[in-house]
């Protein structure tokens, strides 16, 4: 009997070093979180591995109004704005690791750690020596952020569509705060691009008082984790109960021959 228990409180040890093992990016209670930014619109900045969509046109852009005017958008029509653009105008172009995209004619230009507004304006300035009046728009197509809610095997990779997602809008996508996830721990991760290290903020958005941080607004590569709740007692029946019935078992049998 004594081996028993002694078998049983060995099994107990050895399953609570696999329980939780799920949880990602702990800190010690004494931890110091950067502080939160402010940001309200943020724009977004060309960086490698963007893809870029190009489109160019002449003329400061007329046959765009001239489009929109012939499918009458501009006339309270309801059609899609991408009627606007003409097909054979827009391509996509990888910002190389270097910084640069490889356009036509101009070939290789730098356009890393622009807004898209400057990197328009840029372009524009240059294409102004080969073109009458060159109208630029670009447009990041790739910008991602991962986001955890809160329980293993649930995490996605969520592609921003509009410029200022908020952490609530990414939250959402993701299907929101998971059962198991504590919505006052959550763990936003990002790149300082200058330093390159992570910066990591702390939000909780479990009370009124978080609608702030709640309107937070993400960034390319962010990681968006929130902290599952510790489940310790069902993960420590799961991890132990085979090895429990294991023991069990064996000694019945030892009991049996024992008794013979």
């Amino acid at each position: 009997m004594r081996i028993t228990l002694k078998l049983i409180a060995f099994s107990l040890l050895l399953g609570s070093c696999t329980v939780n093992k799920d949880l990602l990016f702990k800190t010690p209670t004494d931890y110091a979180y950067d502080t939160v930014p402010d940001t309200v619109n943020v724009e977004v900045v060309i960086a490698p591995n963007n893809l870029l969509t190009f489109n160019f046109f002449t003329g400061n852009g007329h046959i765009l109004v001239e489009q929109a005017i012939g499918n009458g958008i501009l006339s309270g029509g309801v059609q899609n704005n991408q009627n606007m653009l003409n097909p054979r105008n827009q391509i996509n172009y990888l910002v190389n690791e270097d910084g640069t995209v490889k356009l036509p004619v101009l070939g290789r230009v730098k356009l890393d750690g622009l807004s898209l507004r400057e990197a328009e304006d840029k372009l524009e300035n240059l294409y102004s020596e080969f073109y009458n009046d060159p109208f630029v728009l670009l447009r990041v197509e790739n910008n991602r952020v991962i986001v955890s809610p809160g329980a293993g095997g649930t995490a996605q990779v969520i592609t921003l569509i509009n410029a200022n997602t908020t952490l609530m809008e990414a939250l959402a996508m993701a299907g929101g705060v998971n059962d198991r996830g504590n919505s006052s721990q959550i763990k936003l991760l990002r790149e300082n691009r200058e330093s390159g290290e992570r910066e990591i903020y702390l939000i909780d958005l479990s009370t009124i008082e978080g609608i702030e941080n709640a309107d937070m607004i993400v960034q390319a590569n962010d990681i968006i984790y929130v902290e599952p709740l510790p489940l310790i007692a069902r993960e420590l029946v799961q991890e132990i109960a085979p090895i429990i019935t294991l023991i069990t078992t064996a000694a019945l049998l030892i009991t049996l021959v024992n008794a013979q």
